[in-house]
Order: C-alpha cells, then sequence, then structure tokens
C-alpha cells in the first residue's frame, strides 16, 4: 500500500514538471522576442517594423544609393543553338538585388547537355559581383527544339571600386560532351633554303 502511494507522488510530480516543461517551451517564444526587441538583438523584427512618423518601412541601409552601376550583359555560344539576355543592360545600386533572365533554344535535332561560364570585365569587378542564383551553377538537358528562360540574381558589392561605373557579364555556352573539333596543328617550319614539298 505504501509502495502504491509512492508511485502516485511519483506520478504526480512528473506530471507537473512535465507541464511546467510544456509551459515554458510555449512561453520561449513570446519571452524571446521580448528581450531582442528591448535589447535591439533582433534587426529583421525591427527593419520590418513601421518607425514612429513614418509611412513605409525602413529602408535597406546596404544599399549605396549615390553610385550607379551600368551591367551589360553578352552571350557567346559554340554550336547550333540560340542563346541571348532578355535584355542588353541594366543599371543598378550597389548592395540593390537585381535580376536578369537569358534566354536559350536548342536548335538541333539531338538532345544536347549544356553549361554556360561566366566572365566579368573589368577584371577587379569579379570579386565584387555575387551571384545568388545563376544558371551557370548546373549543367542542363535540353530536348531537341526545346526553349528555356533562365535567372540570374545577382548583388554588387557596394566596395566595388569607385572607378568601375560598368560591369560586362558575359555567358560562353556550350556543350558538355559534344564533339569539339580539333586544335589546330601548327606544321613544322621547313629547313632553312629548302621549300615545303
Amino acid at each position: 500500500m505504501n509502495l502504491r502511494r509512492e508511485n502516485v507522488k511519483m506520478v504526480g510530480k512528473l506530471a507537473v514538471v512535465t507541464a511546467g516543461m510544456f509551459a515554458f517551451g510555449y512561453a520561449l517564444i513570446p519571452i524571446y522576442k521580448h528581450v531582442c526587441e528591448a535589447l535591439g538583438i533582433n534587426i529583421l523584427a525591427v527593419g520590418e517594423k513601421q518607425v514612429p512618423g513614418s509611412s513605409r518601412a525602413a529602408a535597406n541601409t546596404q544599399v549605396d544609393t549615390s553610385r550607379t552601376i551600368t551591367v551589360e550583359f553578352d552571350a557567346n555560344s559554340r554550336g547550333p543553338r540560340k542563346f541571348k539576355p532578355a535584355q542588353a543592360s541594366v543599371q543598378v545600386h550597389p548592395g540593390q538585388l537585381a535580376t536578369v533572365m537569358y534566354e536559350f533554344q536548342n536548335v538541333q535535332d539531338r538532345r544536347m547537355a549544356a553549361q554556360a561560364i561566366p566572365s566579368y570585365a573589368p577584371r577587379n569587378a569579379t570579386a565584387h559581383f555575387n551571384k545568388l542564383e545563376c544558371f551557370c551553377f548546373n549543367q542542363y538537358v535540353l530536348e531537341p527544339g526545346e526553349k528555356k528562360e533562365w535567372p540570374v540574381a545577382f548583388v554588387i558589392d557596394p566596395r566595388l571600386p569607385k572607378d568601375v561605373t560598368t560591369i560586362t557579364l558575359s555567358y560562353t555556352f556550350f556543350e558538355v560532351g559534344g564533339k569539339t573539333p580539333p586544335a589546330p596543328v601548327a606544321e613544322a617550319p621547313a629547313p632553312h633554303g629548302k621549300a615545303p614539298s
């Protein structure tokens, strides 16, 4: 009988501990929110709120609106396929997110696997051109006549040198595993005084 009473007591204590843990876990989110707001830690939550006396949310302070960079787009393709940017250029501020589409069509009568390789001009802009999404990250298989549109989402780092006002992003699209003609072989020069036969 005494053992039974002890077991009931223990189950009661465990039930109280379990209820307390559940209540603490449930209250943890509002507690965290209030502590972060009081200390100014949760920057995203604070940035999404309306500023008193303002009619809009706080602006993204990472965008340098004092500068405008022209980004030009170029497309090169080796082989019978159509590849081009949807627009020739855009103007962006450093730190501003921009997205541009590239159009591709496999005009061959067979399936192909292809990939794009980017290059930048001027060269010192390469480290400051940050692609968040790009078709150049993957290889693609396209059926005969298939058309695709792919995005390039990018941000130009505000630390881009001040003398750079135009960046050219160029892609070369090539077939993966396709037949590439061999490089030309240079003929050996003829010995002095003898004409080649």
